[in-house]
């Protein structure tokens, strides 16, 4: 585990429920929300950098993760209530505004943030997974669309149990499994291999990713039980009832339908990265839907983990808009 001289890791009471907060430095409020399968520890390379700059530093375990209360409920995992975290953990620390960074689940989180909240959040980054406005289509339909034949992951997290079935016969295998697949390292297609992120009905996710063989250039063995370990604390239904409360954010966010987010903005995806490949066409309508964009930025050979694959340039970036705001 990286340790990060002057973090202070301790519990908020954000508005009745408890998230975990890792925090370092002093100065206006940046806050950073990871995305699945993560914790507080994929902004791990960005904290020190920010906080070097002049800022305070804030990286929550969402809900169900790590040290956060985990709720039973699916649909306590709804946008809504996970905006409510954040906007609980800016004023347990003080604070009535701050920038909010978003990375994978994270991004919308951020990006629904600046919504509901433009007085609180009053600049928002979103990594790998950009900004879509609310439309007619609901979002369960449309990744079993994708499927075709097969089943995409993200329908296949659909039904409670079965992903955390395929996950507990040894979690550190999977989660090894998941990262190096969805990076900018994951081993090239054979001619005529499956895609991966797919499995026909009734069938593991992991059987079509490449195995977890050691250390990759941005995560250590000793990075993944950091991992691993905060899983077997929390587990893993948190993290995937996320997924589960798609169509629930579609219903809560109809006033929202269509909404431009008008806070300075920036986008960061990686040229490897499925999200930002998939999202090519919000990326696009950017003008329309961010119109206080500063910029919009794909980091080369870089896949789904920007901040931790690339984080010196995920760094730079970040801290170009930062200054760019003040």
């Amino acid at each position: 585990m990286k340790e990060i001289k002057g973090l202070v890791c301790h519990d908020v009471d954000a508005h009745g429920i408890r998230i975990h907060v890792a925090e370092v430095g002093e100065g206006p409020l940046v806050l950073f929300v990871h995305g699945f399968p993560e914790s507080w520890y994929s902004w791990r390379n960005q904290l020190p950098a920010v906080a070097e700059a002049g800022y305070r530093a804030a990286a929550i375990d969402v809900r169900g993760y790590g040290s956060s209360e985990a709720p039973e409920a699916i649909d306590a995992y709804r946008l809504v209530n996970l905006v409510g975290d954040c906007v609980g953990v800016v004023e347990a620390l003080g604070e009535s505004e701050a920038v909010i960074v978003g990375h994978d689940w994270g991004s919308p989180i951020a990006s629904t943030a600046a919504l509901l909240r433009p007085d609180m959040f009053q600049a928002v980054v979103l990594l790998s997974v950009p900004y879509t406005p609310r439309n007619e289509v609901q979002p369960s339909d449309f990744f079993r669309s994708l499927g075709g034949e097969d089943v995409f992951y993200i329908d296949h997290f659909q039904e409670p149990g079965v992903a955390e079935a395929e996950i507990a016969t040894d979690p550190i295998a999977w989660l090894g499994a998941f990262y190096l697949n969805a990076s900018g390292e994951a081993p090239e297609l054979a001619p005529g291999e499956p895609p991966r992120f797919f499995t026909e009905s009734g069938g593991r996710i992991v059987d079509r990713l490449a195995p977890w063989t050691g250390p990759l250039s941005w995560l250590s063995s000793e990075d993944l039980a950091f991992y691993a370990e905060e899983f077997a604390r929390a587990g893993f239904s948190g993290g995937l009832n996320r997924y589960r409360c798609m169509d629930r954010d579609w219903f809560d966010l109809r006033a929202w339908h269509g909404a431009k987010i008008r806070q300075p903005s920036l986008f960061i995806g990686g040229e490897k990265d499925g999200p930002t490949v998939l999202g090519a066409g919000s990326i696009a309508r950017f003008p329309e839907t961010l119109p206080g964009l500063h910029s919009s930025v794909i980091l080369p050979g870089v896949g789904h983990w920007i901040q931790q694959e690339d984080a010196e340039g995920t760094n730079a970036v970040v801290l170009g808009f930062l200054n760019a705001l003040s």
